[in-house]
């Protein structure tokens, strides 16, 4: 199998992964939280995210990575910050790696599991047009009920929906959604609609069950 391409600064990309053999990822709703916590630490540095959920055998994201500069900047700050545990990685791919890493470790300890939890390879599609990106918001969020883990997407928890249309303090870039959308109504209305998805057949070729 051919390795993926690297993640380039400056373009953006759904990205999404799965429990290895579709093993669970998220086994309670303190898993959630933390996968979230590691997500900010080893993620954010070097990716500006817009939407995102988590199900529990698998995750969406659709991001932004960052500028090449600013991305390597954020690096040598914190290499020399005696603070930082984990400092963020230059490179954005090897981001993820130790995110899932990190992640893997601490369900090994806490369900006296052993092995890999992801799948080996994490799916990344560059997102190349406006049009396609507003739609892989909507399916992001629609996922849930897609999967039937809900009747209704907006009782999941753990999507950046809620967040996107409220006003409270959050590390996602809202404003960069919303602008997309129009105005909080529109991103309401659109999400109150059903994607044709044969249209964004390439954003989401491998989805999951």
């Amino acid at each position: 199998m051919n390795s993926p391409a690297p993640l380039q600064p400056g373009r953006y990309y759904h990205i999404y992964n799965r429990g290895n053999n579709r093993e669970d990822l998220f086994r309670e709703e303190r898993n959630y939280r933390y996968f979230l916590q590691l997500y900010a630490r080893h993620v954010s540095p070097v990716a500006d995210t817009f939407a995102y959920c988590l199900l529990r055998n698998h995750f969406h994201l659709a991001v932004r990575i960052k500028d090449e500069a600013k991305t390597s900047q954020v690096s040598k700050t914190r290499e020399v910050s005696t603070s930082e545990i984990s400092p963020a990685p230059a490179k954005p791919s090897q981001a993820f790696s130790n995110l899932f890493n990190a992640y893997t470790k601490a369900m090994n300890k806490a369900y006296g599991r052993v092995g890999s939890l992801f799948q080996d390879r994490f799916g990344r599609i560059e997102v190349t047009s406006s049009s396609y990106f507003l739609h892989l918001i909507f399916y992001i969020h629609f996922n849930p009920q897609k999967h039937g883990f809900v009747g209704d997407f907006r009782d999941w928890p753990w999507s950046s929906y809620h967040a996107l249309r409220g006003a409270a303090e959050t590390k996602l870039n809202r404003a960069a959604v919303l602008d997309l959308f129009g105005t909080v109504t529109q991103f309401e209305a659109f999400h109150r609609g059903l994607v044709d998805e044969r249209a964004i057949a390439p954003l989401i070729e491998d989805d999951f069950a």
